[in-house]
């Protein structure tokens, strides 16, 4: 069974509310545990609510106050350097949903324009389209060309290797019959420039 999308939007309901967040608080604790349990790291939570007296805190008062007295040793820079708050944080999901989109207007295109190239191989017009399909055609067309070109190019070397190996194939074992049979064997290089000097 599929999870649903959960809808990021405040809960007007107050028992729903409550319970999402009684839910959701569980869960956190739990992730923050088995988080400084894996990880070996140092870890707190405190949460405040308007359904607690008091604010609730993970692992205990003594653990909270070691993380944030270590958290104001460091440099302000440091500490810094990674927080995020609500504003920032939905920035940089806006930021990253952004190039999702524009990722994937680009693939939409390269297969629209894909399509548009097949169509016109068996004998549609190009008379519908604009000044930019038919520009965004002809860069398909070219990438499509670059892998033509490629893929001939790999096989000719592959054909000329296939070539060269059943030639010198050929050669050796007319050799081998011009011997009787007898694989020649190779001379030592001094004597070849014996027989040269010679």
């Amino acid at each position: 069974m599929t999870r649903t999308k959960v809808n990021l939007a405040y809960i007007t309901n107050d028992s729903a509310r409550k319970a999402t967040f009684k839910k959701r608080k569980r869960g956190l604790m739990k992730k923050v545990s088995e988080l400084s349990t894996l990880c070996g790291i140092d870890a707190c939570v405190i949460l405040s609510s308007p359904y607690d007296s008091q604010s609730e805190v993970w692992p205990s008062p003594l653990g909270v106050k070691h993380v944030l007295a270590r958290l104001k040793k460091m440099p302000e820079m440091e500490q810094s350097k990674k927080m995020v708050n609500q504003e920032s944080f939905l920035m940089q999901r806006i930021a990253k949903g952004n190039q999702h989109i524009l990722k994937q207007r680009k693939n939409n295109r390269e297969k629209e324009i894909t399509r548009v190239m097949f169509q016109s191989l068996i004998g549609k017009g190009l008379q519908h389209l604009n000044i930019v399909d038919l520009n965004d055609l002809g860069w398909m067309i070219g990438q499509k060309l670059k892998e033509i070109n490629k893929r001939i190019e790999s096989l000719n070397k592959e054909a000329q290797s296939r070539a060269a190996a059943a030639a010198a194939a050929a050669e050796a074992e007319q050799l081998t019959i011009k011997n009787g049979g007898k694989v020649p064997e190779e001379k030592p290089a001094f004597d070849a420039i014996d027989a040269f000097q010679r």
